[in-house]
């Protein structure tokens, strides 16, 4: 592993990652690409380190809709069992025969009962079946309560609508190098307004015989924007006041580099400040590579086109180091 024992005296070392700096104590990257933390925490009972209500509201759609319907189906299994247990003779209006049928009949009043439809063809008639269907209603208006707070919190939640490029590329810029990443906003009605963004990085150093892992702040060509509507190419210009002053493709890998990448701004449709964050290990840095262009005038020279559909594209400029 590559020691880097003259790193840049004007470089401005970032001390509130909110990481450590031991390198044997950490696994793989820091940021997921999603924008999560790589982390798992433990030395606590999973029920203080866990938030039902945070993992409800960051589940995506297709696993909160079926987790609904299993929640669903499991609390009306449960209270049938509960209505075969006590006797389906105090439920009054059944009308099948065989046992099966009847099964499925007390299932259809447990899900009656608990959505407090009550069609009314089976009610209860003994005291068990009406002190269970009772605490079947409270607990059915109950959860949906609760099911309702969830879905207007996940339907309301700030969200950036922000995509970040696959890639950071080291192109050249002016008379030098730079780092740079692409990010735009993809929702057609969804504008980022007083856009920040900051970017960090951190890679494994040598301190008098010791391997460390250390942050530095990146300093950027523009790191605000008033409106952001389209793409944005951020750029760390590789000069005399940056960390990666030097740096070749092998050392990128060789000090397991990894940039750290946040952007926070206001969305006046949700009328809240959004944050969306990203990282590129050093596998994701393309080095001797430049963005192509990705909006373009329409047919009748009236709109410019923002293609999306481009945001990952570059084209090669100059050989690896």
């Amino acid at each position: 592993m590559t020691s880097f024992k003259n790193i840049n005296p004007f470089s401005k070392t970032n001390t509130n990652t909110g990481f450590g700096t031991n390198v044997g104590d950490y696994g793989g990257r820091f940021i997921n690409k999603d924008g999560t933390f790589n982390l798992r925490k433990e030395g606590l009972p999973f029920w203080k380190t866990t938030s039902l209500y945070y993992n409800l509201l960051n589940l995506p759609a297709w696993k909160f809709v079926v987790y609904l319907l299993l929640a669903y189906l499991s609390i009306n299994v449960v209270f049938t069992m509960v209505y075969i247990l006590i006797g389906v003779n105090q439920l009054q209006g059944i009308l099948a025969k065989e046992y099966w049928g009847k099964i499925r009949e007390v299932f259809y009043f447990s899900a009656e009962t608990f959505t407090t439809v009550g069609y009314g063809r089976v009610n209860p008639i003994g005291d068990a079946a009406n002190i269970v269907s009772s605490f079947e209603s409270m607990s059915g208006f109950l959860s949906f309560a609760v099911v309702t707070g969830l879905m207007y919190g996940r339907f309301t939640r700030p969200r950036g609508y922000m995509v970040f490029s696959e890639h950071a590329v080291i192109a050249p810029y002016q008379d030098k190098t730079a780092l740079m990443l692409r990010l735009a906003p993809y929702k057609a009605h969804h504008h980022i307004t007083d856009a920040d963004i900051r970017l960090n990085v951190g890679f494994i150093v040598d301190e008098k015989g010791e391997q460390v892992y250390k942050f530095f702040e990146l300093p950027l060509e523009r790191s605000h924007v008033d409106s952001l509507t389209m793409n944005w190419t951020v750029v760390h210009p590789i000069d005399e006041n940056s960390p990666l002053l030097g740096f070749t493709e092998h050392d990128l890998a060789s000090s397991d580099t990894e940039v750290y990448v946040l952007v926070r701004g206001f969305d006046d449709v949700f009328s809240n400040t959004v944050i969306q964050r990203t990282s590129y290990t050093y596998k994701e840095i393309i080095y001797g590579a430049k963005f192509v262009p990705m909006y373009r005038e329409s047919d009748d020279g009236k709109t410019t086109i923002l293609e999306l559909d481009k945001l990952n594209m570059y084209e090669k400029v100059f050989s690896s180091l």
